[in-house]
């Protein structure tokens, strides 16, 4: 391909060699795709046989550190724009435990010496040892009674394990990632003696004040914006696949792990454990006209009960007395259209009007205006292109050079929105997205993206919509990260401690709030500090993260 590197064919004078060239050009790149292709499949092939017949696979060589490698798409480099430093002292800070005085040795003085005060060093540390009770608690006897009377220990203490201690073992767990092995070591190495059950108990069972707390923080983070981030990532329940949903924006993050991924499922993750409802309206109806039904199946349907929200119950008992015969596929896409007709005109609780996104089609269609698509996303199926004609990799680098370019136009246009500049930025999107190259792997992704401009371009009239969906990308990470290092719950219960606890991790780390400091008040049963809710409501009203929609 290294003989191609100089091919310039503005400098071919007869159009329809020019197109010719062109087109083998692409033939080449289709070619060499499919043979990657290939080359892949079979080196698969060849490790699957290799293990079938007592041998190992190919092993898998990861890249240096701070290499990309071949499979990586980000597009850091691309869209970065550096800001100024700004240096600040951490000192400030820090809260002073102690102050200790220490002299020169006057031996080691000349006679001419003179004393000029003290310079301050302020040095960390961290002192991790037992700090072992023995509580002798008063015993009475009442005769009269019958009845013994014993001293209670003060609160947050239960059985022969303090607060301190129970604090420490979730945020440890919960928030430092670390397993239930690798804990146990560590207690015990630091002289804490404490079984195995016991452990467990701790970070799954007897968790309903966080339960509540965590429930709390999703109806406030979900009142705070009318969008919302929202992505999911695959995880397992006692080794069974699920969904682990993540939801969110600059106030707060809710993990949610469910069965299933459709768009039932992202209903119910929006209603946030309110009860699954469903309605016959004009939306809902409009939506059944979409949908390919059978003549039998639209006339039951015109029967149902208009504008009435119904539960799950009532309408699986509705269907299977008028529709005994409906196939499942028909069944779902039924429920799905009336499940979103309930949620947007819910009046039970906050509903979100936009999803924040990538371009998955279970998001598409549940919220009343729409979805933003993540504009990151978007760049990242240009990546994806890996051309070995050099003419063509020129071609997606000035692309991509004038992608992020406009990118970064939009996001100053968050910060200075007007009329003005939306109308500026929407041609210039038509201009950027009518590019035509001649590669055709580039053309068709052009095309593709200039689909989308609706969904991208939500930022025009609602500004403080984000452009990318990392932040959920970034939650589910922390999901895939405990995943990894515990493999995953065992149990319903176990789930919802791996939820609740992740939710409040992750929103306690956006508000600032130290989390340690956080779970140990709770369990020390003292409530000094807010609860992540109310801090949630108060910070919403400072950003005013529904400005446009307010206005509108």
């Amino acid at each position: 391909m290294d003989a191609l590197a100089d091919l310039d064919l503005d400098l071919i004078a007869d159009p329809t060699a020019r197109r010719v060239i062109q087109v083998l050009l692409t033939l080449v790149e289709e070619q060499q795709a499919e043979l990657e292709r290939l080359r892949t499949e079979n080196q698969q092939l060849r490790d699957e046989l290799a293990r079938l017949t007592g041998g190992s696979g190919r092993p898998t060589i990861r890249p240096q550190a701070g290499r990309l490698g071949p499979g990586d798409h980000s597009s850091e480099r691309e869209r970065h724009a550096p800001t100024p430093r700004r240096p600040r002292s951490k000192l400030a800070e820090l809260v002073i435990h102690r102050v200790e005085t220490r002299e020169v040795d006057p031996a080691l003085l000349p006679p001419d010496a003179e004393f000029k005060g003290y310079a301050e060093v302020v040095v960390q540390d961290l002192l991790i040892q037992p700090a072992n009770v023995c509580f002798r608690k008063a015993k009475w006897y009442s005769p009269t009674t019958r009845r013994t009377y014993l001293a209670p220990l003060p609160p947050g203490y239960h059985g022969q394990f303090g607060p301190g201690l129970k604090a420490l073992v979730l945020a440890l767990y919960y928030a430092g990632g670390m397993s239930e092995p690798k804990l146990l070591g560590f207690l015990r190495s630091v002289g804490v003696q404490v079984a195995d059950g016991t452990l467990a108990g701790w970070l799954i069972h007897e968790q309903a004040g966080f339960h509540a707390e965590a429930a709390a923080v999703t109806d406030a983070g979900l009142a705070s914006s009318p969008w919302q981030h929202l992505d999911d990532t695959a995880t397992r329940v006692d080794g069974q696949n699920r969904h682990c949903f993540v939801l969110g924006n600059p106030l707060f993050t809710a993990y949610a792990t469910l069965p299933g991924k459709d768009r039932l499922t992202v209903v119910a993750v929006l209603r946030a454990g309110r009860p699954q409802a469903f309605l016959l309206d004009a939306a809902a109806q409009a939506r059944l006209g979409d949908l390919k039904l059978a003549a039998r199946t639209r006339q039951a349907l015109a029967q149902f009960p208009r504008d009435a929200v119904v539960d799950e119950a009532t309408l699986g008992q509705w269907l299977e007395a008028r529709l005994p015969d409906l196939r499942p596929r028909a069944g779902k896409a039924i429920r799905e259209a009336l499940a979103v007709a309930a949620y947007q005109a819910s009046r039970d609780g906050p509903v979100v009007r936009l999803l924040v996104g990538d371009d998955a089609g279970q998001w598409a269609g549940v919220t009343a205006d729409g979805r933003a698509l993540c504009w990151i996303h978007a760049g990242r199926h240009f990546k994806q292109l890996s051309p070995c004609v050099p003419r063509h990799r020129a071609l997606l680098a000035d692309f991509l050079e004038r992608f992020w370019a406009y990118y970064r136009e939009l996001l100053a246009y968050r910060d200075r929105p007007s009329a003005a500049e939306a109308a500026r930025l929407a041609a210039a999107f038509d201009a950027l997205f009518a590019t035509e190259t001649g590669y055709r792997g580039l053309d068709a992704r052009i095309a593709a993206t200039r689909a989308n401009k609706a969904e991208l371009l939500v930022v025009l009239a609602h500004p403080e919509a984000p452009l990318p969906n990392n932040p959920a990308e970034l939650g589910a990470r922390q999901r895939v990260r405990k995943r990894d290092v515990s493999f995953g719950p065992r149990g319903e219960a176990g789930v919802r401690a791996w939820d609740t606890f992740q939710t409040l991790v992750a929103t306690a780390t956006k508000l600032g709030v130290n989390f340690y400091h956080y779970v140990r008040d709770r369990v020390a049963e003292a409530d000094q500090l807010p609860a992540l809710a109310a801090l949630i409501t108060a910070r919403a009203k400072d950003l005013n993260l529904g400005a446009s929609w307010a206005t509108a």
